[in-house]
């Protein structure tokens, strides 16, 4: 592209780089980053399929997003796993998957590469995602990697590089998100939920002090994806929780469940 990136005001580098997508309104656009990079890219469609053939190695599918209820492709079961993540944290507003590609000449050559992942956060922040087990990062998809950092630095976008999640999280993670869904919320269950967690025990404890555990635990649940109810996640399976407490006020996601 010329000059290096550091001796070019990073506005202008920006607007030679190209951003193709599938506006909101379905319709294609393309053209300088400085011009779109305001586009709300949480709501494009992907601006490529996504490969599904007998044989192949990895799984594609749609999950859907409870943060912005929508349905969000990926292309692996690591991808899944990165877009529970990102609808699981508590900042972010809503995503979308394959948002845009980005098109430049790098050293006399046409480079293009599209992002697995645009969230948009509480605060209005762009976070472009990009998702690679480490093992996975050869040099010439860092490279890709690093300058798409740095072309999100540019326009005030965050970028995040995900890999495989750490166990016993993925795990918790997983079982959690099968009641994501507003429906598993009941709300005289979960009000008598916010009195007995009100100090920290055991997940099961506290369940069976209300009722039946089996009918309990869906609500419970729901109330920990919306983060409403707080433990370590990371440390332990669910089982073993015992941290279990409520968190002091309501954040935006048990909000928009209500």
């Amino acid at each position: 592209m010329g000059e290096p990136a550091e001796a070019v005001p990073a506005w202008e580098w920006a607007s030679d780089v190209q951003v193709g997508f599938v506006g909101a309104d379905g319709s294609e656009r393309f053209g300088s980053l400085g011009r779109y990079w305001n586009e709300p890219f949480e709501r494009a469609s992907p601006v490529r399929k996504f490969a599904a053939f007998k044989g192949q190695k990895n799984f594609t599918g749609d999950y859907w997003a409870a943060t912005s209820r929508s349905l969000v492709g990926y292309e692996s079961w690591v991808e899944r796993d990165a877009a529970m993540a990102l609808d699981f944290d508590p900042v972010v507003a809503a995503l979308a998957s394959q948002p845009f590609r980005l098109a430049w000449t790098d050293r006399a050559q046409d480079r293009q590469h599209t992002p697995d992942y645009f969230a948009r956060l509480a605060d209005g922040t762009g976070v472009v995602v990009d998702v690679r087990p480490q093992s996975l990062v050869d040099a010439d998809t860092a490279e890709t990697f690093a300058f798409t950092a740095r072309i999100c630095k540019a326009v005030g976008w965050q970028f995040r590089l995900i890999g495989d999640l750490d166990q016993p999280f993925r795990a918790n993670l997983r079982w959690l998100a099968r009641y994501r869904h507003p429906r598993c919320c009941r709300v005289p269950v979960a009000d008598q939920l916010r009195e007995v967690f009100a100090e920290p025990q055991m997940l099961f404890a506290g369940a069976e002090r209300i009722g039946d555990r089996l009918a309990v635990l869906p609500v419970l649940y729901h109330m920990l994806w919306t983060q409403e109810l707080v433990a370590d996640l990371v440390s332990a399976p669910l089982a073993c929780v015992f941290h279990l407490r409520r968190c002091p006020g309501l954040d935006r996601k048990s909000e928009s469940a209500s």
